[in-house]
């Protein structure tokens, strides 16, 4: 059937295969046939000869079943453009090690920059989660999977404080240029050639973690964690855990400590650097949180006691316990047993130094020192406070999350933009007047009540300028005003919350938006 609707859409688009444009410059400009609904959305999928990976079970399946629920001609086709959007654009290669004939990689790419992000390939393969079977076929998604895994696994053991990685060179694709960080000073040292930015980032290690754990809870798949380098890098992440939970600025006796990492970045914009050459605002040592130096965003903390990002490590270090127990007898040294003493540590510290009272209510703060310094936000990046039950970490109806969910989404947060065309999170990477529809779609993702949701998705549909794809950020009174139009992260969590509403909101879905 959707085969069918393809082959006529092609000729509209008027797209020949052999051509393929440059996605980014295709998804600036507006595509026939469009939505027919109100806000006469494009089309914006690439021609099929021009898609960078076919999942026959999206287009065959979920797409047709998705057109029956949801009779919107807008929300259906922002989910056709954007739901597919990874597979479509960002895998920009997928092969095998050079050292070993059967071991899977996958260059996955953010979108618009030729680089891939620990935090966000992790998370773009997480939106086809509802799809994902165990499969030992070479074109099949479970194998889209296994090779995020791996090339994750390598980049860990070579740079396991850097957040985003150049090609692999089985590739034979050039590194890309970075002019941001070509003045970077940075320690551990690194090389350009590997690696794209070395932004050390606490969420970018529970990454690994998070894809494994969704990776082996879809398939069962346990032998696989057992070949390559898996084991490898999960020693060495703990090797990390144990410097970073042993890490403080001073040591007993008042001296400075020798950091494990320093970073400091020549930019006119203070969210770029870290202060006090390099090592950040001062953090204190035994609280059983584990420091990051940056956000999810990429911008440099205040406090180095990332909240949300000790949140999702907790709850994937939880849940990847399993695999080490079923890998019983291999060559790790860590045991799940560990992994789980390190999540009840990391509670533990949340618990202690992460809740303050705003108002006379208990909250979770987005950032704290360990001294008593609590920074109150919330940033649109996952994680987010606002993304805690998504990411796992508690339950939705928990009494000091739903305080601080309520602090959220008001004015008492300094990064709750609001306006006309979007009202949502936004964060210091844009700045203020910029929401992320991101944040919007987590707060569906995260409640139960069918007004906010539906209030949300009115708010993101009016958010794309007719483009018909989930943006980075908008001007919340202008909605020709954003920032990158094409994230394939966020597209693909907008697919995924359309297919979660398919399965507890129905009636959501069948309202007309119009």
């Amino acid at each position: 059937m959707l085969v069918h609707l393809i082959s006529l859409l092609a000729p509209l688009i008027g797209i020949a295969a052999a051509q393929c444009p440059d996605y980014l410059d295709y998804a600036t400009l507006k595509h026939q046939p469009y939505s027919e609904g109100v806000r006469n959305l494009s089309y914006q999928r690439p021609d099929p000869a021009c898609r960078t990976f076919d999942l026959p079970l999206l287009e065959n399946k979920i797409i047709p079943h998705v057109m029956h629920a949801v009779p919107d001609p807008d929300l259906f086709r922002l989910f056709l453009n954007a739901y597919p959007n990874t597979l479509d654009t960002a895998v920009r290669w997928k092969g095998y090690a050079a050292d070993s004939a059967d071991e899977e990689l996958t260059f996955l790419v953010t979108g618009d920059i030729d680089a891939m992000w620990l935090r966000d390939s992790a998370n773009q393969m997480q939106s086809y989660l509802p799809l994902l079977t165990a499969n030992s076929s070479v074109d099949s998604l479970a194998s889209l999977f296994r090779g995020v895994i791996n090339l994750q696994a390598r980049y860990l053991l070579t740079s396991p404080y850097c957040n985003a990685f150049q090609p692999p060179v089985e590739s034979g694709i050039a590194p890309a240029q970075n002019p941001s960080a070509s003045e970077d000073h940075v320690f551990p040292t690194y090389n350009n050639s590997s690696v794209f930015e070395c932004k050390y980032e606490l969420d970018s290690l529970a990454a690994f973690l998070q894809i494994s754990s969704d990776y082996y809870n879809a398939t069962g798949d346990v032998a696989f964690f057992g070949k390559y380098h898996w084991v490898e890098a999960i020693n060495h992440l703990f090797e990390i855990f144990e410097t970073l939970s042993a890490a403080a600025t001073y040591e007993p006796d008042g001296r400075v400590q020798n950091s494990s990492y320093t970073f400091t970045r020549v930019s006119n914009r203070a969210t770029e650097t870290l202060s006090n050459d390099g090592l950040g605002n001062p953090y204190r040592g035994e609280t059983g949180l584990l420091r990051s130096a940056f956000r999810p965003s990429d911008d440099a903390t205040i406090y180095q006691y990332l909240i949300p990002a000790n949140m999702m490590l907790a709850h994937y270090l939880e849940a990847t316990a399993p695999i080490m127990l079923a890998l019983n007898g291999s060559t790790c040294s860590v045991t799940s047993a560990q992994m789980i003493q390190l999540a009840a540590t990391i509670r533990r510290g949340i618990a202690e130094y992460g809740i303050v009272t705003i108002g006379g209510k208990q909250v979770y703060a987005y950032e704290v020192d360990g001294y008593g310094s609590a920074n109150i936000m919330d940033d649109a990046n996952i994680p987010s406070l606002l993304s805690a039950p998504f990411l796992g970490y508690l339950d939705v109806n928990d009494e000091v999350y739903q305080n601080t969910r309520a602090l959220l989404l008001s004015d008492r947060n300094p990064y709750f933009m609001r306006g006309p065309v979007i009202s949502a999170v936004g964060g210091p990477h844009n700045g203020p007047g910029y929401a992320w529809p991101m944040a919007s779609i987590v707060r569906i993702l995260t409640s139960d009540n069918d007004t906010e949701i539906t209030e949300q998705l009115g708010m993101i549909l009016n958010s794309t300028d007719g483009l018909g794809l989930i943006h980075e950020s908008i001007n919340t009174f202008n909605q020709t005003d954003y920032t990158r139009q094409w994230f394939s992260w966020a597209n693909g969590l907008f697919g995924q919350m359309i297919l979660d509403l398919q399965d507890r909101k129905p009636q959501i879905l069948a309202q007309s938006f119009q």
